[in-house]
């Protein structure tokens, strides 16, 4: 899909749309031009839209209908560049759940309605969760019902990170490369690729990707929505 060119106001809400059905992506173009305070950054197809192209477009929401559960690493990279709304879905728990395991901040139904859509979007970008209350009590009840045990687990297997190594993984999940990252850091690019290797051994790590979901679920990540480095509390 092109990109949608528009000049946006300094306090403009920028989307960028990963949305697959043809029928909703022409629905959102026009639903998002009319308003003064929103407007598309880009848009593309979930499942080839590299997650270089929503960084570069300095969004603050994403809009997919795109469950994480088809491509969780795609999911995953979009939701650490800028928060995302889902769209369409169904009004279930273990879908919900797995939405917000993988980082998504809004969850919308498939009888949302234009306002609604709107709404999310504003809410997402002053950095609150969006989801249906019936919904929202579940996540509540999973954890009261045993997520803080599995919370209690992971957080005693938690790998040791350094500063250093928690910095190398945050770039990584902003889509930086070896040569971004040695250049950012003012390392060899010897040295970065050395230390992602004892990363990924370290949180038994397959890929660079999977090393930065490992990083995340144990709150290693530090770059916040503006791309800069602080230490982690």
């Amino acid at each position: 899909m092109d990109r949608v060119k528009s000049c946006a106001a300094p306090n403009t809400v920028r989307i960028f749309l990963l949305v697959g059905n043809r029928l909703l992506h022409d629905t959102l173009v026009r639903l998002f031009r009319k308003p003064a305070d929103v407007s598309i950054a880009g848009q593309g197809l979930p499942s080839v839209t590299p997650a270089e192209d929503v960084q570069k477009s300095l969004c603050h929401v994403v809009v997919t209908d795109f469950m994480p559960s088809t491509h969780p690493e795609a999911a995953l990279s979009w939701a650490s560049r800028a928060h995302t709304l889902l769209l369409g879905m169904d009004d279930d728990e273990d879908q919900f759940l797995a939405a917000v395991r993988a980082g998504y901040r809004g969850y919308l139904l498939k009888d949302a309605c234009a306002a609604d859509v709107l709404n999310a979007v504003r809410a997402l970008s002053r950095g609150e969760a969006v989801s249906p209350p019936r919904l929202c009590m579940s996540l509540f009840k999973w954890i009261a019902d045993g997520g803080h045990e599995t919370l209690r687990a992971d957080s005693d297997a938690r790998p040791s990170l350094t500063i250093r190594q928690q910095q190398l993984v945050s770039l990584v999940a902003r889509g930086l490369t070896n040569k971004e990252i040695a250049s950012e850091l003012n390392l060899s690019e010897f040295t970065v690729k050395n230390h992602l290797r004892r990363i990924m051994r370290q949180v038994d790590a397959e890929s660079r990707q999977e090393a930065v979901q490992t990083a995340r679920a144990h709150g290693y990540l530090l770059a916040d929505s503006t791309g800069v480095l602080r230490q982690s509390s």
